[in-house]
């Protein structure tokens, strides 16, 4: 069981999940799975199957691909969100700059909180395309 009183501050500095309300704070963090990497791991890679959304809780990564880095993550952050709700391959890769915790929201996880309560699915729906359409206007600007 994951401890609520660490995680739930969190959830609620995430823009993704601020509107969310107590209980489906405690939703989510009973199904997610804490993670501590060292520096310099590589989470994923660009082209492996996203399965999971990723929330940094402490330490920092960066989000890169052939072209360089596309972004530097601080906790609070998160990434990985596309994978919940499309079957493609990451489009990027991610690698820890320091010592990291993560919050890791699995996709089949993810599927279950949506049929027990729509209102996340609706808000991480919105997300996913403002963060779709983010990625979009970078690819056809080159704008980071």
């Amino acid at each position: 069981m994951n401890d609520y009183n660490s995680i739930i501050p969190l959830l609620q500095g995430v823009p993704l999940f601020r509107e969310l309300n107590e209980e489906e704070h405690k939703a989510i963090i009973d199904n997610i799975t804490m993670m501590y990497y060292p520096a310099q791991y590589r989470i994923f890679s660009k082209g492996d199957v996203g399965d999971a959304l990723y929330i940094i809780k402490t330490g920092s990564a960066k989000v890169f691909d052939e072209q360089g880095e596309i972004a530097v993550l601080k906790p609070y952050e998160f990434f990985g969100e596309m994978a919940l709700f499309k079957d493609l391959p990451r489009n990027a890769s991610v690698e820890t700059l320091e010592e990291t915790e993560v919050v890791i929201l699995k996709k089949e996880d993810f599927f279950k909180l949506i049929a027990s309560d729509e209102n996340i699915g609706r808000l991480l729906s919105e997300e996913y395309f403002l963060r779709e359409s983010e990625n979009k206007q970078r690819a056809e600007g080159g704008a980071a």
